[in-house]
């Protein structure tokens, strides 16, 4: 498996598509790919992934706004999500909750940097855990 190959598995695996990147992360390593290669690969295109959730959480705040803020329900779930956001990032490299909690992160618009330093040193912590394990 090359490094491309990698690269857009892990994008894809970050986004709500059912992709598996720690499969493809542990097939790479086993077909004697170098540890490094694949953490790079893996990890930048699962940033970059999540960084492509948050814009969509943040575009579509813009288009659902007035709608979102005129009911008691969206108004309460946006008060949540600015005041526990940061929290839930720490879920944020689950599999199944932590796709979508980065497009809720964009939705509730938190701080792009916070963003990125949590939710993305947590993805390249996971490619790291798993070479560990190998």
């Amino acid at each position: 498996m090359s490094e491309l190959a990698l690269f857009v598995t892990a994008f894809l695996a970050a986004t709500i598509l059912p992709f598996s990147s720690e499969a493809a992360f542990l097939v790479a390593i086993s077909n004697d790919m170098p540890t490094l290669n694949a953490m790079l690969a893996a990890s930048s295109g699962n940033v970059l992934a999540i960084i492509f959730n948050y814009s969509l959480g943040y575009f579509l705040y813009t288009k659902t706004k007035t709608k979102l803020l005129s009911s008691k329900l969206g108004r309460l779930s946006y008060e949540k999500g600015h005041k526990y956001g940061y929290f839930a990032l720490v879920f944020s490299w689950l599999p199944l909750v932590g796709d979508p909690l980065t497009i809720v992160a964009g939705l509730v618009r938190l701080r792009f940097v916070w963003f990125v330093l949590i939710a993305g040193s947590l993805r390249v912590l996971r490619y790291y855990f798993l070479t560990l394990m190998v």
